[in-house]
């Protein structure tokens, strides 16, 4: 892989673990009430959004847009959290033990982007955000309708590698939009 792509990729899963890590010390794991479907919905809140001010051209609320591909980020990974610890009373999950599961995670989802990023030669940084943005919503259609089929497939690959692809998504797209020459970009 290319060494720019792993340091631009680990500094956007740092800076996306420091706000996770704060939130989850503020709030603790308030996030373990959530049922999957839920998960998905706040991701693809946060995509819509996205998508919505591409479109426009123009944001009424200030949050940058960056916020909602870091949140996306967040979202994905407490989605795999959620279908590994399945049972959903269990709340008393300590920052600790949650910190080495989005530390997993991540291991395992950088370690797809490596075997992706080879094969397709890093195509992403040729792709727009807008081109990304939409990528993002396809999967989150895909994982709603495996999520109401409760998770029977018959040929796809079910929804962990969805929200793996979603994550790599939202990192290349946090790293366009602070690397376009300077210029922050939406599209």
């Amino acid at each position: 892989m290319n060494e720019k792509t792993a340091h631009e990729y680990k500094e956007v899963i740092a800076t996306c673990k420091a706000l996770f890590l704060k939130k989850t010390n503020d709030y603790g794991p308030a996030w373990r009430v959530l049922r999957l479907p839920s998960v998905t919905d706040q991701i693809f809140i946060k995509a819509q959004r996205i998508r919505s001010i591409q479109e426009k051209g123009e944001q009424k609320v200030e949050d940058d847009v960056r916020g909602d591909f870091v949140g996306i980020i967040n979202y994905c990974l407490i989605a795999m959290m959620q279908i590994e610890l399945q049972d959903l009373k269990k709340t008393d999950i300590t920052t600790a033990e949650v910190e080495t599961m989005y530390d997993r995670f991540v291991k395992e989802t950088f370690s797809l982007l490596e075997n992706k990023n080879h094969d397709y030669n890093e195509a992403w940084r040729d792709m727009r955000v807008s081109s990304m943005t939409d990528i993002i919503l396809m999967k989150l259609h895909r994982v709603k309708q495996i999520e109401d089929n409760r998770g029977q497939t018959l040929a796809s690959e079910g929804v962990k590698p969805n929200y793996q692809d979603m994550i790599n998504y939202s990192v290349f797209c946090l790293i366009k939009l602070s690397t376009a020459n300077g210029q922050q970009t939406t599209e």
